[in-house]
C-alpha cells in the first residue's frame, strides 16, 4: 500500500482545484472543468469561486462565458443543486444522471396528482414551449398548462422555491437556468440542448466512471462514501462504481488514514512540494464541499457545524494550507467592503499576511476598499 503524507495531499488538492498555484489562463471554462462544476445555489458565491482560481477575470467574464458565449450552463446537477457546468460536457452529466433509472420521481408526480401519462405530456411539454426562448417560472407555468390543458401543473411549477418539479427536465438536459430579466421578474429557463451541436448518447455506468475518475482526479484521496456524497448516489453504487475501476485506482495511507486515488496520479502526488498559501473561499465553494467530513487533517470535528450546518448551508471558510482554520464573511457597503474573519485557533503573523493578501485580491473585485475586521 502507498503511504502519503497529509502535506503531499494538500498540496495536490490546492493545485488541482486551481488554488496554489492558481489557473494561469484566464479561462473559465478551465476551472469549471477542473472541478467537475462550481455549485451555483448563490450566484455570486460561484463567481467568486471561480475569481479565486483564475487570475484576472471578474464576476462579468462568468456571466459573459453563461448567458452571452454558452460555453458554460447553471443547471442542477450534483446532489440535485444549482451548478455551473460546461456547455460541451452537459451531456455527460446528462447521462450519468439517467433520471429515468430512479423512480423516485415518478412517484413525486404521482403524490401531487399526476397520472403515468400526464408525467409523460408534462416532460414533453418544457422542452416545447421553451422554444419560445427564455420564460420566467410563471410564463413557463402558464404555458406548459394550457399545452396540457391540465391547470394543476401552473401551481405545481409556482409553488416550488426548489425547483423540485423542473429538476427532471434537468436532468434530461432539456432545461437550465437562463438570465433574469430584472425588475423584480427573477430568473429565466431556457433549452441548453439549443447550444449543442452534437449531442453523443453515452452509457450510464461508462459516465459515472467517469466522474469517479475526475472526482479522485481532483478531491482525492477518497473513499466511495466520500464520493456518493459528493455525487448524490447511494453508498453502494459508490462502492461498485469503484470496484469496476480496480485496474485504475490503488489504496492509500495518508498518515493513518485509508482512502483511494487514481493509481496514475500516485507518483505526482508524492513528488509535490508542501503548499503554504491562505485563501478565502465563498459560501458553497467546491473545495469545502469536497473535503471528507469526517476527517481531522481537513476539518477538525470541534467545528464541522458551523462549516457545515444542518439545514444544507457550507459557509465561506479561511483555507490554510489545504486545511480549514476559520470562517469569514463580507459585507459590501457603500464606500468599502467589510470582511469580518472568525478563526478556531490564535492567529500569527503569517497568517494575518495571507489573509490581507486576499483582502486586497478581493478590493479588486469588489472595486472597493477592503476593511479586514477580526471577530
Amino acid at each position: 500500500m502507498t503511504g502519503l503524507t497529509w502535506t503531499q495531499v494538500h498540496a495536490w488538492r490546492l493545485a488541482q482545484h486551481g488554488l496554489f498555484p492558481r489557473f494561469s489562463l484566464p479561462d473559465v471554462v478551465q476551472a469549471v472543468t477542473r472541478t467537475s462544476g462550481i455549485q451555483a445555489q448563490v450566484m455570486s458565491a460561484a463567481e467568486l469561486a471561480l475569481c479565486t482560481r483564475v487570475g484576472g477575470i471578474s464576476p462579468q467574464q462568468v456571466q459573459s462565458a453563461l448567458w452571452q458565449d454558452h460555453t458554460l450552463v447553471k443547471t442542477w446537477a450534483m446532489r440535485s443543486t444549482l451548478h455551473l457546468l460546461t456547455i460541451s460536457e452537459l451531456p455527460l452529466y446528462v447521462a450519468a444522471r439517467n433520471w429515468q433509472n430512479d423512480k423516485s420521481w415518478s412517484n413525486y408526480f404521482a403524490e401531487i396528482g399526476l397520472t403515468p401519462a400526464q408525467q409523460d405530456a408534462f416532460l414533453a411539454a418544457i422542452p416545447h414551449v421553451l422554444e419560445q426562448g427564455p420564460l420566467t417560472r410563471q410564463q413557463l407555468a402558464d404555458a406548459v398548462a394550457k399545452h396540457m390543458g391540465v391547470t394543476l401543473v401552473r401551481e405545481l411549477i409556482v409553488s416550488s422555491n426548489w425547483g423540485t418539479p423542473l429538476k427532471p427536465s434537468a436532468f434530461r438536459g432539456e432545461l437550465c437556468c437562463g438570465p433574469n430579466q430584472g425588475q423584480g421578474q427573477g430568473v429565466t429557463f431556457m433549452n441548453p440542448r439549443t447550444w449543442v451541436k452534437d449531442w453523443q448518447p453515452i452509457e450510464q455506468t461508462q459516465a459515472l466512471q467517469e466522474f469517479v475518475r475526475r472526482y479522485l482526479q481532483v478531491y482525492g484521496p477518497a473513499t466511495p462514501e466520500d464520493f456518493a456524497f459528493w455525487w448524490g448516489c447511494g453508498k453502494t453504487l459508490a462502492k461498485t462504481l469503484f470496484q469496476s475501476l480496480a485496474e485504475e485506482i490503488e489504496e492509500v495511507e495518508v498518515e493513518g488514514w485509508r482512502a483511494y486515488a487514481l493509481r496514475a496520479t500516485l507518483p505526482l502526488i508524492q513528488r509535490c512540494e508542501p503548499a503554504e498559501a491562505v485563501h478565502l473561499l465563498p459560501l458553497f465553494d467546491a473545495y469545502t464541499i469536497g473535503v471528507p467530513r469526517d476527517c481531522e487533517p481537513y476539518l477538525a470535528q470541534a467545528y464541522k457545524r458551523q462549516v457545515f450546518n444542518l439545514q444544507g448551508w457550507t459557509f465561506a471558510v479561511i483555507l490554510v494550507n489545504g486545511s480549514i482554520q476559520g470562517l469569514w464573511r463580507h459585507k459590501i457597503k457603500r464606500a468599502q467592503a467589510v470582511i469580518t474573519v472568525n478563526l478556531f485557533s490564535a492567529s500569527s503573523a503569517a497568517l494575518r499576511k495571507g489573509i490581507a493578501a486576499e483582502a486586497k485580491r478581493l478590493s479588486q473585485l469588489f472595486e472597493k476598499e477592503v476593511v479586514v475586521e477580526y471577530g
